[in-house]
């Protein structure tokens, strides 16, 4: 029994293959959560305005062809008095990143319009709503659009905008043609801001882009456009597809087939039709005179050739004016611009001429004068009431002449040069000032190398009568200017260059005026009280010219007087001659210039006394200069605390003697005191000693006490009114040293007793 083999034992384990079946459906259970939840859809909500054509759990969410989503259920929107649908929308959770404020819905269902048929894909898929992603915040509740938005600007393409009088038959979708292939489409149509006129927003396919140039036309090419007349009928249409539904044609005209490629934020303009896109532009024309013009007869005229037609005339409710609608050449469009100018012309007889002759022939017409080449395009203008001056462009030479009177001037008036006429008056208008009249004058270009800088112009009309003991002497430049006015002019100088591209010139009254010897200079002064023409120049009393012109300087801050030296202008008009307005001086101690109350204030000129060179503009000095030589005597500063009454001239006096003057005053560095300048003559500088004491003589003392009475003090009578300085020197040791040039001495309001009682010996100066 004991050779039995013992049993080996081992611990039971606590694992069975039986965990595995359970443990299999674990692993495929989590699969499938989370392959229900990693598909499961990103839910939103989607209002429209109606249910109609949607279906819970059939009508799908579909981008660019691809379904996105599908609509899960569908109830009515309570809140709000609009009442709607709301349609729970399950989107694929790979659009999340598109799901924005500016994303957008719409559905999408057949439809049939004379524009074509859209949605004609949902006859067999069904309705679907199309979606169109967008930018801004996540948000997961939408409104759908009412239709299809239009295309977006960002689109590969050309986006123009186009404006039309009135929309007619056009729509959204309605075709663009070029030469009756499509091209492009309208995306939109809006009322401009001022609801005068609809734009269009119109899309032009990148194959295409290329054909619209700065000058294309755009026109209606809606319906068939019917032209009948005695030659014939003429039946024109774009295509099949824009009778029904309305369409735009364009085209670039022949002669602009080298224009630039077009700025697609301008504009561009729909014409009614192809006449009006190919034969001309049109425009208005404000008019106050509009007798003999006639619709459909009357031309528009340039320089003797036809530019346009008058097309339609619509006169004013007040019948104080009318409207001209003209058509333009389409040569002419650059030239429509700000400063483009328009008249009527019709016949006129008047002393200056006969204008406008030949519309005794054709009838009155419209004239145009373009205006600069690359100024702002205009299409309403207001026509002149007469014909404008002559174009600063016209061949010849343009000048400006300034008068203070017109006389029987007047638009056409000749200009002569040795009674032979050549050129005449273009125009005339006040200065800004209203003074004086400024005459616009052209030469002839045959003629213009008549006129230089020494030009003298004068007024030549009528009879200029001349009566003396001698006899009676009558003048007259021609017949014409006796009748209509006339200007004429004479050149003393061969060779003087005009200063400006515009002259300005002045124009004299008469024949002597104009040739009047001299220089011209100018003199800035500050106000022209009592100037006027006319007013002398004096030197020594004798008149050396006289003021030809007065006005203000440009800043308004000056008066300017425009003057001509007559007598030794070479002596006068240089550097260092200086000018002065005299004018009456009336005071209780001085009194001058009195003739001028009787004769007027004049102008006088200190000539200089060297010759530094000429001069021609001059600033007129405030007061009269003060002479040039310097005096002798001593010089002396007196410092006090204001300046009283004291002025240059005033006395210094010494024991009631006068042996000085004060010269000046002015504010001390600190502006503390006064610093009042003294010349004492040089026979008295003895007396002053660094112990003088100098004061105040203006006005008098009056001291008055209930014992002693009444005491008054002065001077003398002429420094009680006009002021004045007085000292004393003391005796003895208190005297001190005579005084130095320039040494300050205070100045006392009032004198000390003791000082009056100073006698010292001085031996006075030589």
């Amino acid at each position: 029994m004991s050779d039995l083999p013992v049993a080996k034992t081992r611990p039971a384990s606590n694992w069975s293959a039986i965990w595995v079946l359970p443990l299999i459906a674990l692993i495929i259970g989590g699969w499938l959560g989370w392959r229900a939840y990693n598909e499961t859809g990103i839910m939103i909500q989607v209002r429209f305005e109606s249910g109609e054509g949607i279906q819970a759990n059939k009508t799908e969410v579909v981008y660019k062809g691809m379904s996105v989503g599908k609509v899960k259920s569908l109830k009515l929107d309570d809140e709000g008095n609009s009442k709607g649908v709301i349609a729970s929308v399950e989107m694929n959770k790979d659009v999340e990143q598109y799901l924005r404020t500016g994303t957008r819905f719409w559905l999408i269902k057949p439809s049939v319009t004379l524009a074509g048929i859209t949605g004609l894909e949902t006859l067999v898929s069904g309705n679907y709503v199309a979606v169109s992603p967008g930018e801004g915040e996540s948000i997961r509740k939408f409104k759908a659009l009412a239709e299809e938005p239009p295309l977006s600007d960002a689109q590969p393409g050309l986006h123009l905008t186009i404006k039309a009088d009135r929309l007619g038959s056009l729509n959204r979708g309605s075709p663009v043609f070029y030469k009756q292939i499509k091209v492009g489409e309208i995306k939109s149509y809006i009322l401009s801001e001022d609801q005068s006129t609809v734009e269009l927003k119109v899309f032009i396919e990148p194959t295409y882009a290329k054909l619209v140039r700065k000058h294309t036309r755009f026109w209606n090419a809606s319906g068939v456009s019917i032209d009948a007349s005695l030659s014939g009928v003429k039946i024109r249409s774009e295509s099949l597809a824009s009778i029904v539904a309305g369409g735009i044609a364009f085209a670039t005209p022949e002669n602009r087939k080298d224009s630039p490629p077009t700025d697609p934020s301008l504009p561009f303009r729909l014409f009614e039709d192809f006449d009006a896109a190919a034969a001309g532009i049109r425009i208005k024309v404000k008019l106050t005179d509009f007798d003999g013009l006639q619709a459909g007869r009357t031309p528009v005229m340039y320089k003797g050739i036809q530019v346009g037609n008058l097309k339609a005339l619509k006169v004013d409710p007040d019948l104080s004016g009318a409207t001209a609608e003209l058509t333009m050449d389409p040569l002419a469009e650059d030239y429509l611009v700000d400063g483009t100018q328009f008249w009527v012309v019709k016949p006129s007889i008047s002393l200056a001429g006969i204008t406008g002759l030949e519309a005794l022939v054709k009838g009155n017409y419209i004239a145009v004068r373009p205006g600069d080449k690359g100024a702002a395009p205009q299409r309403e203008f207001v026509a002149r009431p007469k014909a404008p001056p002559l174009d600063l462009r016209a061949p010849g030479l343009h000048l400006v002449l300034f008068t203070e009177n017109l006389g029987s001037l007047e638009v056409g008036s000749p200009v002569l040069y040795k009674q032979v006429k050549v050129g005449s008056v273009q125009s005339y208008q006040f200065s800004r000032t209203k003074k004086q009249l400024i005459i616009g004058v052209h030469i002839e270009k045959e003629y213009e190398e008549l006129v230089n800088g020494s030009t003298r112009f004068w007024n030549a009309s009528g009879i200029t009568l001349k009566g003396g003991l001698n006899g009676v002497e009558v003048k007259s430049e021609s017949l014409q200017s006796l009748m209509a006015g006339g200007i004429a002019f004479e050149t003393p100088e061969a060779k003087a260059p005009l200063q400006k591209r515009i002259p300005r010139f002045r124009l004299f009254p008469n024949h002597e005026d104009a040739t009047q010897k001299g220089e011209v200079v100018t003199i800035k002064v500050e106000r022209a009280d009592g100037l006027r023409t006319g007013t002398p120049i004096r030197f020594k009393g004798l008149d050396v010219g006289k003021i030809e012109d007065v006005d203000l300087s440009d800043d308004l801050q000056s008066v300017l007087l425009t003057a001509r030296i007559t007598e030794v202008p070479e002596r006068i008009a240089r550097v260092g001659s200086q000018f002065w307005v005299v004018k009456p001086e009336l005071g209780l101690i001085k009194t001058s210039n009195l003739e001028t109350l009787v004769t007027g204030q004049y102008i006088e000129v200190q000539p200089a006394a060297k010759n530094l060179g000429p001069q021609k503009t001059f600033v007129a000095l405030p007061t009269p200069p003060e002479t040039a030589k310097q005096e002798a005597g001593l010089s002396l500063v007196l410092s006090a605390p204001r300046r009283g009454s004291l002025k240059a001239g005033v006395p210094v006096t010494y024991r009631e003697i006068t042996v000085g003057k004060v010269v000046g005053y002015e504010l001390g560095q600190t502006a503390d005191r006064v610093l009042i300048r003294i010349l004492i003559e040089p026979k008295y500088a003895p007396l002053v000693r660094t112990g003088t004491r100098f004061w105040n003589t203006s006005g008098f003392d009056f001291d008055v006490g209930l014992f002693r009475g009444a005491t008054v003090r002065t001077e003398s009578l002429e420094t009680i009114i006009q002021g004045g300085v007085a000292f004393a020197t003391p005796d003895g040791e208190n005297m001190g040293n005579q005084a130095l040039p320039e040494q300050t001495f205070a100045l006392f309001d009032k004198f000390e007793d003791e000082w009056l009682t100073w006698a010292p010996k001085i031996r006075l100066g030589k």
